[in-house]
């Protein structure tokens, strides 16, 4: 009797285990093509099967595998890649609980926004082991090696950025700041490419073939999308029943563009002596013209660090951006500094509203008696009423094992600053509206009490 009841009761703890680690690694996708060498924690991956949370893929020379994530996007594996799911959970009621983090460690991969993604672009993103890749609902393809990553943009833009200061592979969301460069779909034959240790990447030239391909092109049946579209991925569609058939069709195959021991089997070619045919009259061919390389004009608000605070280091390219004379209307909040453009020209509509969303952000948390540590921005909203000429917004400060709300309510004024005319408060802003059709907002935002301080900058865009 005793042995029996030490035989469930560890059988009990068992299950409960099970359950504990179920419970812990969501389900991010589920496989609608496999072929080659495709596994998962040294398992073979097959067709159907689920990919969870915190799951490492990686494929062999002939490997290729399409995920479709749960929120209807995909991801994308060639050849001699490995990729890791590091977080994958999507709250369609309230997007902002929303977390996706992906990692491609070598390779090649290609990432489609689902719906989660695209409703919450602010809590997305794909690392390589030198950048940080944040999306405007996106379809994208990257290569990486340990020292260089490249990125090409099919449908969309991407926000990227080298790993330094506040920007580091443990971070969520985009990083955004003066270092960070963005590239889209319209800009045709470029690409942005960082270097290990480089902190801005380079808009390069790109060459007729993606150079994220890099050897691993892409197969005839992955997703299709509205390649350069303004509704990036709208169009995507992969049947999960395809057969190798149906799929190896859609392009001639021959022993010249299949990797050994990969895809599908392929019947010897046959030698045959052609007819004698006469060349045809060469014409002769005029050189491709090369597009310019597209250098994107000043941002209209930036904002940075000036003082070296909770470990980062003062934000020096921002500061002499601050200081060439492009930017004026300095303002000072914590140990943060925001400007805008000398050429902006506020023009707001006259009525309607909007909702932006954080694109991002920068923020630190003092205790009472303690030292500043880094802090995170969550759940933020900012919505603005143009008819009125009002404001509000609201986020979360995260750090130090404690949660901080923060809110203020205020009006604009005629330049489009932000301004909170109740200067009787705990909670303070500074910051502006502006870009075409006012577009973008930036703020500098404090918050002070007996047992906290807070500060922190942030980015939206609509």
């Amino acid at each position: 009797m005793r042995n029996q009841f030490h035989t469930m009761y560890a059988a009990m703890l068992l299950g409960l285990g099970m359950l504990a680690s179920a419970a812990q690694a969501a389900e991010a996708g589920k496989v609608v093509f496999v072929t080659g060498q495709v596994s998962v924690a040294a398992r073979p991956l097959a067709l159907d099967a689920a990919v969870q949370e915190g799951d490492e893929l990686t494929t062999g020379a002939d490997g290729y595998v399409y995920v479709k994530t749960v929120d209807q996007g995909f991801l994308v594996l060639r050849p001699n890649s490995k990729a890791r799911i590091v977080a994958y959970h999507i709250d369609a009621q309230n997007p902002a609980n929303t977390r996706v983090k992906l990692e491609l460690l070598q390779g090649v991969a290609r990432s489609i926004s689902g719906v989660g993604v695209k409703q919450a672009r602010q809590n997305f993103r794909f690392n390589t082991p030198v950048a940080a890749i944040g999306v405007r609902g996106t379809d994208f393809v990257v290569y990486t090696d340990q020292q260089t990553s490249r990125v090409t943009v099919m449908s969309g833009g991407v926000v990227v950025s080298g790993f330094a200061g506040s920007c580091g592979p443990e971070g969520g969301g985009p990083c955004e700041g003066g270092a960070s460069r963005e590239l889209f779909a319209g800009q045709a034959g470029l690409m942005l490419q960082v270097q290990r240790g480089q902190t801005s990447p380079q808009l390069l030239r790109s060459p007729v073939m993606s150079p994220a391909d890099q050897g691993a092109p892409a197969r005839p049946d992955e997703p299709v999308g509205k390649v350069g579209g303004s509704s990036p991925g709208a169009d995507v569609n992969l049947d999960a029943q395809k057969s190798n058939n149906v799929l190896n069709n859609s392009k001639q195959i021959t022993q010249a563009n299949v990797t050994p021991g990969g895809g599908a089997s392929v019947p010897p070619l046959v030698d045959q002596q052609p007819e004698a045919v006469a060349p045809p009259p060469v014409k002769p061919v005029t050189p491709p013209v090369l597009p310019p390389v597209v250098t994107r004009g000043p941002e209209e608000v930036i904002w940075g660090r000036y003082e070296a605070i909770a470990g980062a280091n003062v934000d020096a390219a921002t500061q002499a951006k601050m200081k060439n004379g492009t930017y004026d209307l300095e303002m000072v909040l914590g140990p943060y500094n925001i400007a805008r453009l000398k050429s902006t020209a506020y023009v707001a509509p006259r009525e309607g509203t909007a909702s932006f969303v954080l694109t991002g952000s920068d923020a630190v948390l003092q205790r009472a008696g303690g030292n500043w540590v880094q802090a995170t921005v969550e759940n933020a909203q900012l919505d603005v009423d143009f008819a009125k000429r009002t404001f509000k917004t609201s986020l979360n400060v995260i750090g130090d094992n404690m949660t901080v709300p923060y809110s203020v309510a205020g009006v604009i004024d005629k330049s489009g600053m932000l301004v909170n005319p109740n200067q009787i408060t705990d909670s303070r802003i500074k910051g502006y509206l502006g870009g075409a059709n006012v577009e973008e907002a930036a703020y500098l935002f404090q918050y002070k009490s007996n047992f906290v301080t807070v500060n922190g900058a942030t980015k939206w865009s609509r």
